[in-house]
C-alpha cells in the first residue's frame, strides 16, 4: 500500500508540473536577450583578454556608458592594438594584436537550441569584428580541454548603431583571417559600443 501511495504522489507531482508549465515553455518566444548592458552589473559577466598576457602591448576595457539624452546604458569595448612585443617577454611569440571580452560562464551554456540567429546593437568605428560562440565538446580527444568555438565575422560601420543579424549557420569551426572589403584593419585604437545581444527564432 505504501509503495503503491509513493508511485501515487509521484504521478500527482507530474501533473502538477505539466500543468504549470507556461507558453513560453512550449513555444519559445521569438527573441530571447542573452546580454543587455543596462547597468554595471553587466560588466562581471565579461572577462577581457589580449596579447599582452603573452608579451603582446595591446590593451582593452570594457565600461557602461551613461544614457544620452534618454537612451539606455551601454558597454564600450575600447582599447588599442599593437603589434609590438615586449623584449622582456617570456614566451617565444613573433606576431601578436588581438584583443577581446568573453562572457563568463556562471551557469553552464546558453540554451540556444529553439533560436537560429545571433543578432548584436552595435554601433563602432568601421572596423571588422570577429563573434565568437562557444559550444560543449561532446567527444574529448586526450590534452583537449578546450570548448569548441565557432566564429563569423562581424563589420560595424562607423558612428551609427547598426544591428547584426547573423544566422547561427554562418558560424564556421575554424578561425580564418580575413574580414569585409573596405573594413579598417590593423593596429591602433579601437571602440565599439554594445547596447545587446539576442538569440532570434525566424523560423516557425
Amino acid at each position: 500500500m505504501s509503495r503503491f501511495r509513493g508511485l501515487w504522489q509521484a504521478s500527482v507531482n507530474a501533473t502538477k508540473r505539466a500543468l504549470s508549465w507556461n507558453l513560453e515553455d512550449l513555444v519559445p518566444p521569438n527573441e530571447k536577450y542573452i546580454f543587455n548592458f543596462s547597468s554595471a552589473e553587466e560588466l562581471k559577466r565579461w572577462h577581457l583578454y589580449s596579447d599582452s598576457e603573452y608579451g603582446g602591448l595591446s590593451s582593452a576595457s570594457l565600461e557602461i556608458q551613461n544614457p544620452v539624452n534618454g537612451s539606455s546604458c551601454t558597454g564600450l569595448f575600447s582599447g588599442n592594438l599593437s603589434l609590438d612585443i615586449n623584449e622582456s617577454s617570456k614566451w617565444n611569440i613573433s606576431r601578436s594584436g588581438f584583443c577581446g571580452m568573453r562572457s563568463k560562464k556562471f551557469d553552464g551554456f546558453i540554451d540556444l537550441d529553439a533560436y537560429d540567429t545571433i543578432a548584436l546593437k552595435l554601433k563602432g568605428d568601421g572596423r571588422c569584428y570577429i563573434s565568437t560562440i562557444y559550444t560543449e565538446n561532446w567527444v574529448n580527444f586526450p590534452g583537449q580541454q578546450e570548448d569548441n568555438s565557432w566564429q563569423a565575422f562581424v563589420f560595424v560601420p562607423k558612428d551609427n548603431w547598426y544591428i547584426a543579424k547573423i544566422p547561427l549557420a554562418r558560424y564556421l569551426p575554424t578561425w580564418r583571417e580575413g574580414g569585409f572589403p573596405g573594413a579598417k584593419s590593423g593596429p591602433g585604437d579601437f571602440h565599439i559600443e554594445v547596447d545587446w545581444i539576442k538569440a532570434l527564432r525566424s523560423q516557425t
